[in-house]
């Protein structure tokens, strides 16, 4: 009944392991994929913009160089006495 008496030539052996290695690989790799297509978060989520606030425009501004340092400094302490309750229609002191 069996033609081949069983034995196999040393092709045939490497042939067997190459084919089950590449299967294994398969595997495997198909599991990674699994896994992070199962892990993803939701997809167009990005994290908001950082909030846009006068003083971090105003650092800009003196980063790019459009004012220079009395320039920066005058204009914090006009928006730190704005913050502190003064508005721009109160008297002056």
């Amino acid at each position: 009944m069996y033609w081949n008496t069983h034995d196999m030539s040393g092709w045939g052996w490497f042939a067997m392991s190459l084919s089950s290695i590449v299967f294994s690989a398969l595997l495997v790799s198909i599991a990674v994929l699994l896994f992070r297509t199962v892990n993803r978060g939701p997809r167009g989520t990005n994290p908001p913009p950082p909030e846009v606030t006068p003083e971090r425009l105003l650092a800009e501004r003196f980063a790019r160089g459009e004012i220079d340092e009395d320039e920066y400094w005058r204009r914090m302490a006009v928006l730190r006495a704005d913050s502190s309750g003064r508005t721009e229609h109160s008297p002056r002191p």
